[in-house]
């Protein structure tokens, strides 16, 4: 996937997006998104609520004011990814690698 800005792929499971890839805006609500690659990707405003990203790598991707309420953030690798203006609210971050990442004004009640 390169371009998809405000596609919507709601229940979709995606498995790996070349980096730097775009999906700006997109809707990937419910996606299956375990294990995937997505290092340095682009995916600032997606709603990601209730997504499952189980082991993600999220490597360096960006995510500025995504949603990612009550999504499943177990163990994911989001060293050095931007998470400015995430919602995080309900989201299990539990294992999450988290070192380098900008979590300015992040939700995360």
């Amino acid at each position: 996937i390169y371009e998809c800005e405000a596609a919507t792929y709601a229940e979709c499971l995606l498995r790996a997006i070349d980096a730097n890839a775009s999906l700006w805006g997109a809707s990937l609500r419910d996606a299956n998104l375990r294990d995937a690659d997505l290092r340095g990707a682009n995916l600032g405003g997606v709603n990601l609520r209730g997504a499952d990203l189980r082991g993600a790598n999220l490597r360096g991707a960006d995510l500025r004011g995504a949603d990612l309420r009550d999504a499943n953030l177990r163990d994911p690798d989001l060293r050095g990814a931007n998470l400015r203006g995430v919602d995080l609210r309900g989201a299990d971050l539990g294992g999450a690698s988290l070192r380098d990442a900008n979590l300015r004004d992040a939700d995360l009640r």
